[in-house]
């Protein structure tokens, strides 16, 4: 009987939702520091993030990986 209801706990939707969450939003940060990397030699140099710096470069890197966090979610608004 408890392995039944361990099965139905690992089926529950709010572990699937929780899942998908997480993997829109690793994609999303995986995707976007990939683009803010190919992205940053063409940068001006106030946009480019210095290590272990709170900078400009830092604030676009993060809206880079929202837009694709929002695109994500979009694309994903009609799954169940």
């Amino acid at each position: 009987m408890l392995a039944g209801a361990e099965a139905a706990v690992d089926n529950s939707p709010i572990k699937n939702k929780t899942m998908k969450n997480f993997l829109d939003a690793l994609l999303a940060v995986l995707a976007g520091n990939a683009v803010y990397y190919l992205l940053m030699p063409h940068l001006p140099m106030a946009a480019r993030h210095r290590l272990f710096k709170e900078d400009w470069g830092l604030l676009v890197d993060f809206a880079i990986c929202t837009v694709i966090f929002a695109a994500v979610k979009y694309a994903r608004r009609d799954e169940v």
